[in-house]
């Protein structure tokens, strides 16, 4: 029967692609995610740790969610150009 969906006892397999061996590589693939970001993560933390700014004394011109308010500071540390 070509529609039939019931699973035979010599079909079924715990070692198949969805069972333990799937799950097993979906782990796989999460924690290699995981430990791809949580590197990148670092680096750009310890590239911009350098990077430090100083605010300029005349804050009165702040507006909230406003582009302008990149004139207030003043990038002090080693990634000037970027």
């Amino acid at each position: 029967m070509a529609g039939n969906t019931s699973m035979n006892e010599n079909e079924r397999g715990i070692f198949r692609l969805h069972g333990i061996t799937g799950m097993l590589i979906a782990t796989a693939l999460l924690l290699s995610i995981l430990g791809t970001l949580t590197y990148f993560a670092i680096q750009v933390q310890q590239r911009e740790a350098q990077n430090f700014y100083k605010i300029n004394q005349e804050l009165d011109g702040l507006k909230a969610n406003s582009s302008d308010n990149n004139k207030h500071y003043i990038l002090v540390g080693k990634n000037k150009d970027k």
